[in-house]
């Protein structure tokens, strides 16, 4: 069975406990929302690792948690460990964040020209440019729109509907520990290169370095290329990552200081 090491232990308890008290106002006050959400607050940079979604959701992470963290905790110590944990889970949260806010500023000011100048033309060119996703079940609205454009009640349902597609957009809270698995894994990757690991989809050998970069890879190809329906933090992935190798090549390179 696993070994677990005090952090690690710690760790793992506060997540199931918090997992088996969370509901949606848990989630939607602590969660991690868009900078550009009123209900953004720079606690929930933090406090987002500690919720999840979902048994599939929790279960994956503790996983990769308790296969990886324990050697780490044991390489580093109990305080090094804690602050790469945390370290990660937070550089994660910011590049996500920094990601989304990318990517929803566009569609916050296309939202706010419509209300100023509201009417089929404009709704349908949001729709195609901003929630394509959304068209289908639109068509019925719009066509009733086309026809009858200046309708001071139809006009005022297509800004009900924009509010509400920004704003399923923009509220919608990221949560979980993935951010600082993922730079978990990437740090024993980088420490224990060699290490053979036994996957149990495919049940294969591999190196610990290999499934560090067919990580990495997957993520950033599924964080630039991802539909529209995925429902994964990939920018989440790679910020956990990306701050990892950061942080161990640091250290390493600050070896004398602290062996």
């Amino acid at each position: 069975m696993f070994s677990l090491t005090p952090v690690v232990r710690v760790i793992l308890i506060l997540n199931v406990l918090v997992f088996f008290v969370t509901n949606d106002a848990i989630i939607g006050q602590f969660g991690l929302h868009s900078f550009l959400s009123d209900r953004f607050n720079p606690i929930q940079l933090l406090t987002h690792m500690f919720l999840h979604g979902g048994f599939g959701h929790i279960f994956s992470n503790m996983i990769g948690l308790i296969v990886f963290g324990p050697m780490l905790e044991q390489f580093w110590g109990s305080r090094r460990f804690t602050f790469f944990y945390l370290f990660c889970g937070i550089g994660a949260a910011l590049l996500f964040s920094g990601v989304n806010y990318w990517e929803m500023k566009d569609v916050v000011d296309a939202v706010q020209n419509y209300r100023l100048e509201p009417g089929y033309d404009a709704f349908s060119a949001f729709i195609d440019q901003h929630a394509s996703s959304y068209y289908d079940q639109l068509v019925p609205f719009m066509e009733k729109f086309k026809s009858y454009p200046n309708d001071p009640k139809t006009v005022q349902d297509s800004l009900t509907i924009v509010n509400q597609i920004v704003g399923s957009q923009v509220n919608e809270p990221m949560v979980g520990a993935s951010g600082a698995i993922f730079g978990v894994i990437m740090a024993f990757g980088l420490l224990f290169p060699n290490t053979q690991l036994f996957l149990l989809f495919p049940p294969i050998p591999i190196k610990a370095k290999y499934l560090v970069i067919f990580y990495g890879a997957y993520e950033l190809y599924s964080g630039v290329y991802r539909a529209q329906t995925d429902n994964v933090a990939h920018f989440a992935h790679i910020g956990g990552m990306l701050f990892a190798f950061i942080l161990v090549k640091y250290w390493n390179s600050q070896r004398k200081t602290f062996y």
